[in-house]
């Protein structure tokens, strides 16, 4: 059995993540780190773990810890895993990393998006970006792993295969998405305050998201050229879940939806969870609640010569926690889907 810690164990992302552990056939769950609630009985915070767990939630040692665990996740907010992962593969302990600390390349991209100073370079540059479905190869020897956002996964998972099939012209692309409340985490504050979100919809870092970087990153490595685009973030009266709608300039605007359709079907043949709506359909956020999977729908516009995407994912499962899980399957060498085959909850 592999030995895994979770460090910001209750955090929304950290509470998927053990929800999910917790079915996984190869996996016990031996530390439960959280700073803020040390001592305290993690099913006292979240009843609805009574019977599920017995754990109580500790402090951070790192020598500790890395005399009892394997593996560790961090759901931390971003600038925590950075002081600890360094220490924890210095022990030899893999680390799986859901905050962003280590997803950019470069020591200098960091402050002006994420407000605080990267890990070294050196730990940067061991990172393997944990987009599961296009980095397996490389995450079969990762010692870390940085999980992408929930934006940047909707949306990459999107993107790539119409970039690296000169589907669309990449200085075009325009992303619109859309959040669910809980991808503002845990913490109380005034823009997640029911009466602030219901019945409203609100679009918040304009320009400055910290996961435009991210994206801007991996789709000038495929398409060879630095790319800028166009991202807009919106947070949405819904718990969880995630839609980006994403709008590009064809390569070749005779093309149908059809033949977008049936090109991504071939690209994603193999990949689990990975669901392509037929032609005249269009996913919603629903339909992957609580899942792993990414549902992408696609239609031609002849009008505008534009490629218009549709990707939805729950932003708590494939946007973090699932996908982690779906990593650490990669890094140990065990099938992608092991502890993470479940219908969606509908309605």
């Amino acid at each position: 059995m592999l030995k895994v810690a979770v460090v910001g164990a209750t955090g929304y992302s950290g509470i998927e993540l053990l929800r999910l552990l917790d079915n996984h056939p190869n996996v016990k769950i031996c530390k439960v780190i959280s700073g803020s609630t040390d001592g305290q009985m993690l099913a006292d915070i979240y009843p609805h773990l009574t019977g599920h767990f017995s754990l109580s939630l500790e402090n951070l040692d790192v020598v500790s810890l890395a005399k009892e665990v394997d593996l560790v996740f961090f759901a931390t907010p971003s600038g925590v895993s950075s002081k600890y992962v360094p220490q924890l593969l210095e022990h030899g302990i893999k680390c799986i990393d859901l905050s962003g600390d280590f997803r950019l390349n470069k020591v200098e991209d960091f402050a002006p998006w994420y407000k605080h100073q990267p890990a070294a370079q050196k730990y940067l540059d061991q990172a393997v970006y944990g987009l599961s479905e296009l980095f397996a190869d490389q995450l079969s020897s990762a010692q870390l792993v940085a999980n992408p956002g929930c934006y940047p996964t909707a949306t990459l998972l999107a993107l790539i295969p119409a970039l690296q099939g000169k589907l669309i012209k990449p200085e075009s692309i325009v992303i619109d998405g859309k959040s669910g409340v809980s991808g503002a985490g845990r913490g109380l504050s005034l823009t997640t305050h029911f009466s602030e979100v219901n019945e409203n919809l609100k679009a918040y870092k304009l320009g400055v998201h910290q996961h435009i970087p991210e994206i801007q990153q991996l789709i000038t490595k495929l398409s060879g050229e630095q790319v800028s685009v166009t991202f807009t973030t919106h947070l949405i009266p819904i718990t969880r879940g995630m839609m980006c709608t994403i709008y590009a300039d064809l390569q070749d605007p005779g093309i149908t939806t059809e033949t977008v359709v049936e090109y991504y079907q071939k690209y994603y043949h193999d990949q689990a969870f990975i669901r392509i709506s037929p032609a005249g359909t269009q996913p919603v956020t629903k339909q992957v609640l609580g899942s792993n999977y990414c549902d992408l729908g696609f239609v031609v516009e002849p009008r505008t010569g534009k490629l218009i995407m549709i990707s939805v994912i729950d932003n708590l499962t494939k946007g973090a926690a699932g996908q982690a899980v779906q990593n650490m399957n990669l890094v140990m060498g065990w099938p992608q889907t092991t502890g993470l085959i479940n219908v969606p909850m509908y309605p």
